[in-house]
């Protein structure tokens, strides 16, 4: 029996999307492709409202986090972590040689301007990496005031990890000054794991042209110059079964209205956010809760195993904590075709199983 997924990420997938997946292969070096490629960027662009170049990368989201860190620090990155998503891009830059340093809020809290501006105001970093939302602790940071800070720095390349909210809520790339925004196609887009996505702007590139050494793979200035010279083609074999149901979700998701997307997101969240509250508490300030899935503390020191297992015999799953919050909280996913009716269920029937 297939579970309701309201994990956070992977997401469950339309069965009309799933089936853009099976489109018979075209060759990946084919005007076709091109065509293919160049109107997914498109779609893109109005999306992450931007008019940077996309980029397509055949890989999880952290396959252009690390290329993004790699390819365009020249001096040293500035890491900011709200959990365990910002401690990871931390450990790629040490991991590829990358001279970084990590600055961690506590758990549950987000990165604050002030944060940000006292790091950046030691002229050491020309580099900073920002969680826009972390699945682990369910905080969505202030970007707004977060970027306002960041403009007063303008050599600074301005990373951004957005692959748990892009598609979720409204984020304005080139608004906010990003100079390289990071998705992937697993959560609020609404398609299977094996996509990377990101914006890319002028100044990165030629930041990365200063970088000897980016590696190859997740080489962003070799990605960029491919799909200028030929194309919108990619210099390794692309995922083409991906990009044709990416090219269908992206038509659907602008059918639907990116304004009423972000609208329908919202509302699960303050829906779940309000039951979290009346029958646990949350675990993230509420100030800054993330509107694609919500942390829940374990007040009532319930076994989630035990509760997931009986989801299960339902049909459903929710998601345990993460790492060290394992059994201290539990999570529970609303994006991407999720809909406020399927969280009523969802929610009801969690309360019919503990006698809330």
């Amino acid at each position: 029996m297939h579970k309701k997924l309201f994990i956070p990420g992977p997401v469950d997938v339309p069965d009309d999307v799933l089936k853009r997946m099976a489109t018979p292969m075209i060759g990946h070096r084919t005007k076709d492709a091109s065509d293919l490629q160049r109107d997914i960027s498109k779609k893109l662009m109005q999306v992450m409202y931007t008019k940077n170049q996309i980029m397509l990368s055949t890989s999880s989201g952290s396959g252009l986090m690390e290329g993004a860190v790699r390819s365009c620090t020249r001096k040293r990155a500035a890491v900011f972590s709200i959990g365990a998503f910002g401690d990871r891009w931390y450990k790629m830059a040490i991991s590829n040689g990358v001279a970084a340093d990590k600055f961690s809020s506590e758990w549950g809290q987000p990165t604050t301007p002030q944060m940000v501006d006292e790091a950046l105001s030691s002229g050491q970093y020309d580099l900073i990496t920002i969680t826009h939302n972390e699945t682990s602790t369910g905080i969505m940071n202030p970007i707004e005031s977060i970027s306002d800070v960041i403009r007063k720095y303008p050599e600074v390349i301005f990373c951004l990890d957005t692959v748990s909210s892009m598609g979720g809520t409204k984020i304005e790339v080139d608004k906010l000054g990003v100079d390289i925004c990071i998705t992937s196609t697993q959560k609020c887009l609404g398609l299977p794991p094996g996509m990377a996505i990101c914006s890319i702007s002028q100044k990165s590139i030629e930041a990365a042209k200063q970088v000897p050494h980016r590696g190859l793979y997740f080489d962003l200035l070799e990605m960029y110059e491919c799909i200028q010279k030929k194309d919108h083609q990619y210099p390794s074999t692309p995922s083409l079964s991906h990009m044709f149901a990416l090219d269908y979700q992206l038509d659907k998701i602008l059918e639907e209205g990116l304004g009423n997307r972000f609208t329908r997101h919202l509302e699960m969240a303050n829906y779940v956010r309000a039951w979290a509250k009346e029958k646990f508490d949350l675990f993230a300030d509420e100030n800054y809760a993330s509107h694609t899935l919500t942390t829940i503390k374990n007040t009532r020191d319930i076994l989630v195993s035990d509760l997931n297992k009986k989801l299960g015999e339902h049909g459903y799953t929710i998601s345990n904590g993460y790492g060290n919050l394992k059994e201290k909280t539990f999570r529970i996913a609303h994006m991407a075709e999720t809909r406020l009716d399927d969280i009523k269920i969802l929610l009801s029937l969690i309360d019919k199983l503990l006698g809330l």
